[in-house]
């Protein structure tokens, strides 16, 4: 992959964006990211995100996508909403129609407007709990509509696609940034940052991921 082209990375302070951060920095020059604001369930999230961007010296655009939330009221934007795997056959309470659709969409704008050509997002179809928007065939077809749209070359990485959880964090460490990663993300739908509060879908999808990876590790080091 060319080292001298400019990319954007879609960031919310996750452990996948997180490390789909990192992974930007190591192939291209110029990194910039950008965090959507869509009045989620907890602020701390875009706090999370806007510490690790400074932290690490990436300039950051943070942009109001607050309409969302009156669109698609779920469990990341309601409070009475309970968070839940969702019923047999159904999509999970967290699901947020049209996020990924809007997220990329606007990304790939500001890239237009500041001449990077690469997006980066943290989607994932091994570990994605049924979410349609983070499927590889989705990501390609935006890709295509989104280059048609603006008559330019887009393109969009997704570098966590084929991926589990533990590969995820093998893939931190590969890049230098497990402690980082596992220390100063916030996954917790409930706000707890770190580890977080180890009983919602999403605490529990990351220690089971992680509990793995470090069996694996413990065990290609014996």
């Amino acid at each position: 992959m060319q080292k001298n082209n400019k990319a954007i990375v879609v960031f919310s302070g996750g452990q996948d964006s997180t490390t789909c951060l990192f992974w930007a920095m190591k192939h291209f020059d110029e990194v910039e990211a950008v965090t959507f604001h869509y009045n989620q369930r907890h602020s701390e999230e875009v706090e999370v995100a806007k510490e690790i961007v400074d932290d690490l010296n990436i300039k950051h655009t943070n942009l109001d996508m607050s309409l969302l939330s009156q669109l698609a009221p779920n469990a990341l934007t309601r409070d009475d909403i309970e968070v839940n795997d969702g019923e047999e056959g159904g999509l999970p309470s967290t699901f947020v129609p049209g996020r990924n659709l809007l997220f990329l969409s606007f990304a790939t704008i500001l890239g237009y407007q500041i001449d990077a050509k690469h997006i980066i997002t943290g989607v994932c179809e091994t570990d994605f709990s049924g979410y349609p928007d983070c499927r590889d065939m989705f990501v390609k077809s935006l890709n295509v509509t989104l280059n048609l749209s603006m008559d330019s070359e887009f393109v969009i990485h997704t570098p966590l696609m084929w991926l589990d959880k533990a590969q995820t964090w093998e893939l931190a460490d590969d890049l230098g940034a497990f402690d980082y990663v596992r220390e100063k993300t916030l996954t917790c739908y409930h706000g707890v940052r770190g580890d977080g509060c180890g009983e919602c879908p999403s605490c529990i999808l990351r220690k089971n991921g992680l509990n793995t990876y470090l069996a694996q590790r413990e065990g290609a080091n014996a």
